[in-house]
């Protein structure tokens, strides 16, 4: 930038875009002098490198607002967790089926987690029925990401949006 700039002869572009030429680098820093503007260098590695009369300031400034533009627009993907029981009774299933279902429509992807507890761990059979019988549940909405599988004492299986 401006002073920085040692090497000459330089490409030089103007502040509105259009080329002026190769100009030694005197003759392009008198050039943003007198236009009340930075001389930027845009593309050091050409030969000659290529410098652009700017305001610099303006140009970060810009540089920034995009940038958190598409920070808004973009949208990321969470993992939400809907935990069952084995036993667990229709209305509760429905219940939380219902909250598995607005995750997958929101985008996200769901953890459907079975919990054991004591002896129930015996009959890993009964976890499994109840996790598709919410796939089918889910399964217009959702696809599987993760086929069921035991660890320790849960059960989990992922489901990722259609």
């Amino acid at each position: 930038m401006n002073e920085q700039i040692r090497i000459s002869p330089v490409r030089l572009i103007g502040a509105d875009g259009e080329q002026i030429g190769i100009v030694p680098i005197e003759e392009a820093q008198r050039a943003a002098r007198e236009r009340d503007l930075d001389l930027v260098e845009v593309a050091p590695a050409a030969r000659p490198p290529v410098v652009k009369v700017m305001d610099y300031g303006k140009y970060r400034f810009e540089q920034a607002k995009a940038a958190r533009a598409a920070k808004k627009k973009q949208h990321v993907i969470h993992l939400k967790e809907v935990k069952y029981r084995p036993g667990i009774s229709d209305h509760d299933f429905e219940f939380k089926t219902r909250h598995a279902r607005k995750f997958l429509e929101d985008g996200n992807k769901v953890k459907l987690t079975m919990m054991f507890r004591g002896r129930q761990i015996t009959h890993p059979e009964l976890g499994q029925e109840v996790l598709n019988r919410a796939f089918e549940e889910l399964q217009d909405v959702g696809k599987i990401e993760t086929h069921p599988k035991l660890e320790g004492r849960n059960m989990t299986m992922v489901l990722a949006p259609k």
